[in-house]
């Protein structure tokens, strides 16, 4: 199949002895009708189970399987990032390792990506998941919205597929905290999203909780964007403004009325002034902290989408 793409598939595993051999077979089925040369990187997080021996046998079986074994749980996310710098062919995809993300759905994005496009979600029509993991989810996605835009924000899902020149954006991205849809934006804004099927969890439970999904959101939001700043900025503003207009109404009551309470009003109205005006201070400072916080994450100045030249 010379036209068509080569593909990896990264999948980042956490205590899924169960799924992954169902998992393999099933990618097996899919992947040779998609291409003739592909692999499936299987990256073992820290698994209390015995997800690696798992991992260890599918390598012996199948050529096509790879695995990393990390020395302790680093994040899903950070499992992902080294699956994608270890992939070798020309497509990346990425899915989860409980079964959820079906693998007879990939043609869906690889034919959305053929269109042009850099960076494809698989978007399910509704999550099964609960009110509080849903909850979570829509916080992580309005805490993107600032890096990605609405648009792209609200398909972003796990079960992506994109191309593998996009990863020179963040090869030598450092850092305990990582976001691999906001460092895909380091490399493109050609992003796109497919309906696609999304199954119920086979065995177990999700092991992103309400609480990890809103530490992923704060470490997002405090690593890749300078949102929660420019708020200070805002507070800041906000109360400088209050403390002007408290202060006109003392001076304009006592000017008018000849009396006011004595003392209180204007001690009020200078300590918001001047809380305010330290607010709108540290925002400012904060801003280019921010910057400096950007540079030291060596940020690429350009990515190269083609060359004229081998």
């Amino acid at each position: 199949m010379p036209d068509q793409p080569t593909c990896s598939v990264v999948v980042p595993v956490y205590n899924s002895e169960a799924t992954l051999t169902p998992l393999i077979e099933r990618l097996a089925a899919v992947l040779p009708t998609l291409s003739s040369q592909f692999e499936v990187i299987l990256v073992n997080d820290g698994s209390r189970d015995k997800s690696w021996e798992v991992v260890s046998r599918l390598a012996e079986v199948y050529s096509w399987v790879h695995g990393i074994n990390f020395m302790r749980n680093y994040g899903q996310h950070n499992a992902l990032l080294a699956g994608i710098r270890a992939a070798s062919h020309a497509i990346i995809i990425t899915m989860d390792d409980d079964l959820q993300h079906p693998p007879e759905e990939i043609p869906k994005l690889l034919a959305k990506l053929a269109e042009g496009y850099d960076v494809v979600y698989g978007t399910p029509q509704e999550y099964p998941h609960g009110i509080w993991r849903t909850m979570a989810s829509r916080i992580t996605k309005l805490a993107l919205q600032g890096a990605m835009g609405a648009e792209t924000a609200k398909h972003i899902s796990a079960f992506r597929a994109f191309r593998t020149q996009i990863r020179d954006a963040l090869t030598n991205f450092q850092g305990p905290y990582v976001s691999i849809d906001v460092l895909l934006t380091w490399g493109t804004t050609r992003f796109a999203a497919a309906t696609v099927r999304h199954e119920e969890r086979a065995v177990g439970k999700s092991n992103y909780t309400f609480r990890k999904l809103i530490r992923h959101t704060m470490n997002m939001m405090t690593g890749f964007s300078a949102i929660p700043l420019q708020l200070a900025s805002l507070v800041g503003f906000v109360f400088t403004v209050f403390g002007i207009l408290l202060l006109l109404f003392v001076v304009g009551r006592y000017l008018i009325e000849g009396e006011s309470v004595p003392g209180f009003p204007f001690l009020a109205s200078t300590i918001a002034i001047f809380s305010g005006a330290q607010l709108f201070a540290l925002g400012i400072i904060g801003e280019y902290l921010a910057r400096m916080h950007f540079r030291m994450m060596d940020r690429p100045t350009y990515t190269i989408r083609s060359k004229t030249w081998e």
